[in-house]
């Protein structure tokens, strides 16, 4: 039977909530350990599950695209460490689009009691309240929840998608600048809006080949994907 009592679930803008839980790769303390790193925080429904076996291969086959970034993986299943094991192992023999042999290191937690995958509202009882939906929480550098995506249990996740808005929410801090919609790396981004009458009024006069005003609130300007990952790769 599903619980109708309000779900409880961090959001944008909110402190990491902290938690302590043994994985594949031994305990984690959340998120002391990460300090200094981005983290994305995955919850998938269940071990030895098509969707997720396949979205497993996927992310591992973009670690060094996460490392890149500064950026670290960890998931969560409500599933036990032999389990998590287990499937790990079994994934080696599959094949999933030209990716095969791939061994996950990114680790796993045991959450089996649900302590964590209910402190980051990953438990949607409407949708099934023993396993958890396709959360993806991206944490910053300090802690800080920037994006959360949910997925159902049916669909799996876009990880373009994923790495667009980590390398988007990095260049906004770097660059102190925005990103429009379908941004990719190398498209113009957008310059912060004037806040008050005197800069909306220099704004307009102050066109430049440098930047493309369409309006006193929208102005884009041009940020090569070189300067980017320049600046954010590490």
């Amino acid at each position: 039977m599903c619980d109708d009592t309000p779900l409880q679930m961090p959001l944008i803008g909110d402190v990491a909530p902290e938690f302590i839980a043994n994985t594949t790769n031994g305990t984690v303390k959340f998120p002391h350990d990460y300090a200094g790193r981005w983290v994305i925080l995955f919850s998938h429904p269940a071990d030895f599950t098509p969707v997720c076996t396949t979205e497993f291969i996927t992310f591992q086959s973009m670690m060094e695209k996460f490392k890149e970034l500064n950026t670290d993986i960890i998931g969560l299943s409500i599933g036990t460490l032999p389990g998590h094991l287990a499937w790990i192992e079994s994934i080696r023999n599959l094949e999933f689009r030209g990716m095969r042999d791939t061994k996950i290191t990114f680790p796993i937690i045991d959450d089996m009691k649900m302590d964590v995958a209910r402190k980051y509202g990953m438990i949607h009882p409407h949708a099934s309240d023993t396993r958890a939906v396709r959360a993806v929480f991206i944490i910053d550098a300090t802690g800080i929840i920037r994006a959360i995506l949910y997925y159902p249990l049916t669909t799996g996740r876009n990880f373009d998608e994923i790495l667009r808005i980590l390398t988007a929410l990095q260049v906004t801090d770097a660059f102190g600048v925005s990103t429009p919609a379908d941004w990719m790396p190398g498209d113009d981004v957008v310059v912060p809006a004037p806040t008050t009458l005197r800069e909306m009024n220099i704004r307009m006069r102050n066109k430049s080949k440098d930047v493309d005003v369409k309006s006193w609130y929208l102005t884009l300007r041009n940020l090569s994907a070189d300067e980017i990952w320049k600046k954010l790769k590490h």
